[in-house]
């Protein structure tokens, strides 16, 4: 019996302990930075066009993280990688966080495109949409080098020809950025599209948006933004 007591005792303080364990914050994010021994990561939000620390995380000897916070909504984060004295670029990864739980696993060589992000259907919708983009923005870069070239030999029918295509590749962006938010009207990476990266698209794009736009997200941190901006380009199109 005294055995039998101590068993329930010991399987009841396990229970206790898993249950403390559980975190009370509707957000945990965890990961891993390979080949991290001693740093500092911030997770940053942006707060009038800046980026500004919601929680720090100090490594020492283990490369694996964990942050636990409130997300009112789902949001575009950035995982920033304090690395000191170095100047390097490749230490902000930007992340759509959404209520629940994310993981980030990279390294510390290729902070930013070593990245592997998942549990967040934002961010896989996201991943998609940048993919795609990334296509057009090459072409861009592209052109934007034969136009150098063609401004060096004064050849203007060349740099007209180049100018009517890099409009036309433009377009071809808006538009596939419009269908891409009309077509995940549930997701709330379409509001924040349209705000990022199409702010300057004819309203009457805008409107189509909002039309496909589901109730639920046009009351989340993105949507609320994005219906303010389509009131203000609404008074200046009237």
């Amino acid at each position: 019996m005294r055995k039998l007591i101590l068993s329930l005792l010991l399987v009841i303080s396990i229970v206790s302990c898993k249950k403390e364990e559980q975190s009370t914050k509707n957000f945990v994010l965890t990961g891993n930075i390979k080949g991290l021994k001693e740093g500092k990561l911030y997770i940053q939000r942006v707060n009038d066009t800046l980026l500004v620390p919601i929680d720090s995380i100090i490594i020492s000897g283990d490369s694996n993280f964990k942050s636990e916070f409130d997300l009112e909504s789902a949001e575009m984060l950035y995982l920033f990688l304090d690395r000191g004295v170095t100047n390097s670029l490749d230490n902000n990864i930007p992340f759509f966080a959404e209520p629940g739980k994310m993981n980030i696993e990279t390294s510390l060589d290729f902070f930013t495109s070593d990245a592997k992000i998942t549990g967040s259907k934002n961010q896989e919708l996201y991943e998609e949409y940048k993919k795609v983009v990334s296509r057009y923005v090459d072409r861009d870069l592209d052109l934007i080098t034969k136009r150098f070239e063609a401004y060096k030999r004064k050849d203007n029918a060349e740099i007209a020809k180049i100018q009517e295509e890099q409009d036309a590749l433009k377009k071809r962006k808006y538009l596939y950025s419009v269908n891409f938010a009309k077509n995940n009207p549930d997701a709330e990476i379409s509001p924040y599209i349209a705000l990022a990266e199409i702010s300057d698209i004819k309203f009457k794009y805008l409107d189509t948006i909002k039309k496909y736009m589901s109730p639920r997200v046009s009351k989340t941190l993105y949507g609320k933004k994005f219906m303010e901006y389509y009131a203000e380009r609404q008074k200046i199109e009237k």
